[in-house]
């Protein structure tokens, strides 16, 4: 399995162990990703033993999503309306939500399920503060995200999507951002495979970035962000991500070799993917302190 492969099996496997997925329904998504019964079992036992959950994080895990408070900067989203352009590989999909008078622009990585419409609407509420944003669907090679009718299909499809060719689509995502937001400052936000991504492509060197947001993200082996060193990187984590959170030295350790800009923020009492607010680990008190954080570090360094 290829490393992505790894970090998306292990999510499926962490899922199970959380009770957020049966055991029939992780072992069909790891079928998918090419992941035998056996193999599977000895998943779940390793991700069981690595999880330790107290009480405390296995109430927050499992809690549905009841509240009727918008998300952080859903008051103020705007609308996000498909786009396209030519890629490296040939046409790249997206959503565009276009800020008027926009102090900036922001490149959205989406999370392993591919572009929907959670990811649409994180684009509109940048939109709607003022920075325009452009929500990349990884899955343009595939037909898009919407060609596929099981998300499980659709996570399983981005797992084996080479890395440097996402880089390489990223990159023109940024070509893009700059193209319509001309002479403003970008960044790029991603989340869960997204927040990694946003670690890849500071690692591949991508000095046009002005400020980068990784949100629980696993950051690749080794890497070097030396080719980054002008970009100022906010670094999210959760409180009870143990996966994610095992690679944050690893961040820490190139951030601070490439003397980037850096600061890593861990929520507490939240868990993996607490931003995605129609997701059963949303915590709304860590997206809104999240939000802020991030509105902040653009102020710093992207307005």
């Amino acid at each position: 399995m290829t490393p992505l492969q790894r970090y998306i099996a292990e999510e499926i496997a962490t899922d199970h162990v959380d009770g957020l997925l049966t055991r029939r329904e992780a072992l069909r998504r790891l079928a998918l990703l090419g992941v035998g019964t056996a193999g599977a079992t000895a998943l779940f036992a390793a991700c069981s033993q690595n999880r330790e959950p107290t009480p405390e994080s296995r109430t927050t895990s499992s809690r549905p999503v009841t509240t009727s408070v918008p998300p952080p900067g859903g008051e103020n989203a705007l609308p996000a309306t498909p786009i396209t352009w030519a890629g490296p590989r040939g046409e790249l999909q997206g959503a565009w939500a276009e800020a008027p008078n926009a102090r900036g622009g922001v490149l959205v990585i989406h999370e392993n399920k591919g572009l929907n419409e959670h990811i649409r609407s994180v684009a509109g509420r940048f939109a709607g503060i003022g920075y325009s944003a452009l929500a990349i669907d990884l899955l343009s090679a595939q037909g898009g995200t919407a060609a596929f009718g099981d998300p499980a299909e659709a996570t399983a499809a981005l797992g084996k999507i080479p890395p440097e060719e996402a880089v390489a689509d990223l990159r023109s995502g940024v070509d893009e951002l700059q193209r319509r937001v001309p002479g403003k400052k970008v960044a790029a936000v991603g989340f869960c495979m997204g927040g990694g991504y946003v670690w890849r492509l500071l690692a591949a060197g991508e000095p046009r970035l002005s400020a980068a947001v990784p949100f629980y993200g696993p950051t690749p082996d080794d890497p070097d962000f030396a080719g980054s060193e002008d970009v100022a990187v906010l670094g999210i984590y959760a409180e009870q991500d143990q996966r994610v959170n095992a690679t944050e030295a690893v961040a820490t350790s190139a951030l601070e070799k490439a003397g980037l800009v850096h600061e890593l923020v861990t929520e507490p009492d939240a868990n993996h993917a607490f931003f995605n607010d129609t997701g059963e680990r949303y915590n709304a008190a860590a997206a809104a302190d999240a939000w802020r954080r991030v509105q902040d570090w653009f102020h710093r360094y992207v307005d």
